[in-house]
């Protein structure tokens, strides 16, 4: 039978992971507050989530959600194009556009097909012509898939090698359309590329910047705009991609540009035309949570506080932590089964730091990926920078 086959196949597959460790298997949490899990009836401080600013439970997003539920339902019912286009939706667009000085935005079911939509409408708009991207060697999986999807030509460059970049840029054949595609602030590292010297080259080469601000939205710029506000370069990307599962606390994507290439995706984002709408509460709580970023400041500043103490504690436990205030701390232990013994420690001390290892990270890089909240107190920092330091000792 067919699908013993398949089952026959499964388990030689597993089986590989399991004895390279990397195995993965789901586990059943519930959520006891922003920063707090349970499993197995005993609760966990949260050090694995990217809720930085603690909006998944803030009561006002809350209300917006339950608001909308009550008001249009706990679906969409069809995609945008046919019926599932309520004012919610459009009026968060509106926001989220004035949120990242941008022309427009669209709304997806997730950030994985944002990236798609997105690298789908380039290379539409480009018609005959070929495009190139030019990609960051860790970029995140929806944007490597995307790209190897639309059969377009790529390089890669090193992480964060701008001069690379450069002799690429000047290397690729007239007549193409050129698109760096990067992120502000890499997922599994918590590093930032020099977004001065993209501008730079971008100015003296003449490419698109497709900008993936997944994890600096809501942690960096003015109400949580990104890194990109922050630093004054509104202008920079072309396209923005926006997740709402991180610092916005929700879930979906977005992406943002100029209102003609918004229309171009809405006719051409193949992950957005086939897709059912995000349910309006969605949309209503992003608009909330906008909000709490504006009027709520104190969490961006605390986090940000937090985390550049948390790398001064562990540089000087001897950890090879960068000097940055970014709420993503990685720590390298190098094999599966180092990062797996790490977090086994930590949990029986009631601390939940998922391993994280290939193919998320690059082979030898397997690590505990710290990520840090507002809602964190200062006593479970200390708790986790005590197992951390305790790890150290321990020769793990």
């Amino acid at each position: 039978m067919e699908h013993l086959l398949f089952d026959r196949l499964a388990e030689e597959n597993l089986g590989a992971l399991a004895a390279a460790g990397r195995y993965r298997q789901r586990q059943i949490f519930e959520s006891v507050g922003p920063v707090r899990l349970r499993a197995g009836g005993r609760v966990l401080v949260n050090f694995s989530s990217n809720n930085y600013l603690g909006l998944t439970h803030h009561p006002a997003v809350i209300e917006a959600v339950v608001g909308a539920v009550r008001r249009s339902g706990c679906g969409a019912g069809a995609s945008p194009l046919v019926s599932g286009y309520f004012e919610e939706h459009a009026s968060a667009e509106r926001a989220l556009a004035r949120w990242k000085h941008a022309g427009a935005a669209v709304l997806l079911p997730s950030g994985y097909q944002a990236a798609h939509a997105a690298v789908q409408t380039i290379t539409a708009l480009a018609g005959g012509r070929t495009v190139r991207f030019f990609i960051d060697r860790l970029i995140h999986a929806s944007l490597i898939d995307g790209i190897a999807a639309s059969r377009a030509r790529f390089r890669v460059f090193p992480h964060l090698d701008m001069e690379r970049l450069r002799q690429l840029l000047e290397a690729a054949p007239p007549g193409e359309l050129k698109v760096v595609v990067t992120e502000s602030v890499f997922s599994m590292d918590g590093d930032s590329p020099e977004l001065e010297s993209l501008a730079a080259l971008k100015e003296r080469y003449g490419f698109a910047l497709l900008l993936d601000e997944a994890h600096a939205s809501g942690v960096y710029g003015p109400e949580g705009a990104g890194l990109v506000a922050e630093k004054g370069l509104h202008s920079l990307p072309d396209v923005t991609i926006v997740t709402l599962s991180k610092g916005i606390g929700l879930c979906g994507g977005a992406v943002c540009g100029t209102a003609r290439f918004c229309e171009a995706l809405v006719n051409f984002g193949r992950a957005m035309i086939f897709s059912t709408s995000v349910p309006p509460m969605i949309p209503a709580g992003v608009e909330a949570a906008l909000t709490v970023m504006r009027t709520e400041p104190e969490r961006q500043l605390r986090l940000r506080g937090m985390a550049a103490a948390a790398r001064r504690r562990l540089r000087a436990a001897g950890y090879e932590v960068a000097q940055s205030d970014c709420p993503i701390i990685p720590i390298i232990l190098g094999s599966e089964e180092s990062a797996l013994r790490a977090s086994a420690k930590l949990r029986e001390a009631g601390l939940l730091a998922a391993p994280i290892r290939p193919p998320a990270v690059p082979r030898g890089t397997s690590r505990l990926r710290i990520t840090l909240s507002c809602e964190h107190s200062e006593e479970d920092v200390e708790s986790l920078l005590r197992g951390l330091e305790s790890l150290r000792n321990e020769g793990i």
